[in-house]
């Protein structure tokens, strides 16, 4: 398929603050952009040509949608399947339905990274009380239920140890169809993002260190401190999932460092919190080589321009932004969020060292 040319426009399934990043990026390769999704007035619209608030299942509304635009993707994981099968039919989606599906199933998740031969945490399927209580004794000591859907931030998840009380732990997640997970003492936990064009080339960051504040994602580390077999190891991952799924755009995949071993935790079919630093922090933003490889465009170089940090602002941290941007060198990004709650993540500010003056 040719380029789309500029002036094309973009779907968007979704619409917070990785929708308003991808617009932002969309805009100076000439590129419109129109949002779908359930939420009133979201941090996208307020950067975006067009907006439809309607449900992801609404037929009459997504068949409208895609008589509007060129290419649809998406930013946030736990769009219906099926939305995008509806989709797919009218118009090109990219990433598909496959790597939604995949991605959005804890379970199906961990079969296939180990399909492709990446390394997981052992694990359990677990539809009934039952299950759990045959489960744990081969998983534990200790070892974490979590939903199979939906749970994020550490939602949907419930830590257990020997001893636990099984039935309550079972209820406490409303009796849904979940996987048990060994826990896994880790060293460290990282990220790596890759891009993959139409045309299957594949270009990755470097592996980022991810530090993490009550379950959500605080601090992000580029270059992380891994040995060359390491970083080796985690790009060809990434590689191999991203070439399995026949995927188009940005990927991440999220993994847990224990001793000189990488396992596979979580993989995020869109562009990722952990690869925010990359908007002053790379030669091409995550968000740009999204944008391009949905277009069929050729990727971006993904050079690092230095040693880069990325904090999230979260809740009331966004109370420190005037402080940030008396800061030299602090890039602030605000996400248009007017109510602030705790644990929602508000922006974020990136710093970067360069490579000459790294100490």
């Amino acid at each position: 398929m040719a380029p789309l040319p500029p002036g094309s426009r973009i779907g968007i399934l979704g619409g917070g603050q990785l929708g308003r990043m991808l617009a932002l990026a969309a805009a100076p390769l000439g590129f419109r952009c129109h949002v779908f999704g359930p939420e009133a007035a979201p941090p996208a619209a307020q950067v975006v040509e067009a907006v439809t608030i309607a449900d992801y299942l609404d037929e009459a509304a997504l068949g409208t949608f895609a008589g509007s635009v060129d290419v649809v993707t998406l930013e946030f994981e736990n769009v219906p399947a099926a939305c995008l099968e509806f989709l797919a039919e009218r118009v090109p989606v990219r990433p598909g339905a496959r790597a939604l599906a995949t991605a959005q199933d804890r379970l199906v998740e961990k079969d296939f990274a180990n399909s492709v031969g990446a390394t997981t945490a052992p694990y359990a399927a677990v539809d009934s009380l039952d299950d759990l209580k045959g489960a744990m004794p081969r998983i534990g000591p200790r070892a974490v239920l979590k939903t199979r859907r939906l749970g994020y931030d550490g939602k949907g998840q419930v830590m257990l140890e020997q001893g636990a009380d099984l039935d309550q732990a079972w209820q406490a997640l409303g009796g849904a169809a979940s996987i048990l997970e060994g826990y896994i003492p880790f060293d460290g936990e990282i990220s790596v993002i890759a891009a993959r064009a139409l045309d299957g080339t594949i270009a990755t960051y470097p592996p980022i260190a991810n530090h993490h504040r009550n379950h959500i994602l605080d601090r992000s580390v580029v270059p992380a401190d891994l040995d060359t077999r390491q970083v080796g190891r985690a790009v060809a991952i990434a590689t191999d999932l991203a070439t399995a799924l026949d995927y188009v755009g940005v990927l991440a995949v999220e993994m847990f460092v224990v001793d000189d071993e990488l396992l596979v935790n979580e993989i995020a079919p869109r562009v990722h919190n952990s690869g925010h630093w990359s908007i002053e922090g790379a030669v091409t933003s995550q968000f740009e080589q999204h944008i391009r490889a949905i277009c069929g465009l050729p990727l971006g170089a993904m050079a690092l321009l230095g040693r880069v940090e990325m904090q999230n602002l979260i809740g009331d941290d966004v109370g420190r932004v005037p402080g940030l941007l008396a800061e030299p060198g602090a890039h602030v990004h605000l996400y248009g969020k007017t109510a602030v709650r705790p644990g929602r993540k508000m922006g974020h500010v990136t710093r970067v060292i360069p490579w000459n003056a790294v100490p």
